[in-house]
């Protein structure tokens, strides 16, 4: 049984790399568990959140997978100081967020809210759907129904909202899918 609760810690890597690092990064914790009870795992989950937007190739509306976080992976951990040793040894950058010497986890709310709409094993953000109404809209569902205070901006076009996150004292602003329907669309 883990000695602290299990939290959700930043990890900042090359932009590009995520991916990797997330394989890496599981690849020396395993390694490291294997001195480690069998319940007692230095991280239980290493992921790069993504989301589902629209994008158009060719003409047509296809599902296109981005990533939420460009630049950071997630690692759910209870120990961040053994976390951040092991990060040390690899030969790719790769830090877990502080402010000053203190770690900083993502805040319950974005925890919350992307352990919700993501599942373990499969951390992809769905598009949220829209209806247009006169110069405004209405989220209907998807991740950002109720959160829409969440927005900072809004791009029709290309079927995306600019979100904000709040890391520690720092706010991230990262981007979602959210498709917005003509009120006719809605009706039918």
């Amino acid at each position: 049984m883990p000695s602290q609760r299990q939290r959700w810690y930043v990890i900042q890597v090359q932009t590009g790399r995520e991916q990797a690092m997330c394989q890496r990064i599981e690849r020396i914790c395993s390694e490291a568990d294997l001195c480690r009870d069998e319940d007692d795992r230095l991280v239980e989950e290493v992921f790069t959140p993504c989301y589902v937007t629209r994008s158009k190739f060719h003409g047509e509306w296809q599902d296109v997978t981005k990533l939420l976080l460009p630049g950071y992976v997630i690692a759910v951990s209870a120990y961040p100081n053994e976390l951040r040793e092991l990060l040390w040894k690899l030969p790719d950058f790769a830090r877990v967020l502080t402010m000053g010497e203190t770690f900083v986890p993502l805040r319950d709310e974005e925890r919350q809210w992307m352990d919700e709409w993501t599942h373990k094993g499969d951390r992809i953000v769905e598009m949220s759907v829209a209806v247009a109404k006169g110069d405004s809209w209405v989220i209907t569902e998807g991740p950002l129904k109720g959160r829409e205070g969440m927005i900072v901006k809004v791009n029709r076009h290309k079927c995306l909202a600019v979100i904000e996150m709040q890391v520690g004292q720092v706010r991230l602003q990262t981007t979602v899918g959210l498709a917005i329907l003509p009120e006719e669309a809605a009706e039918a």
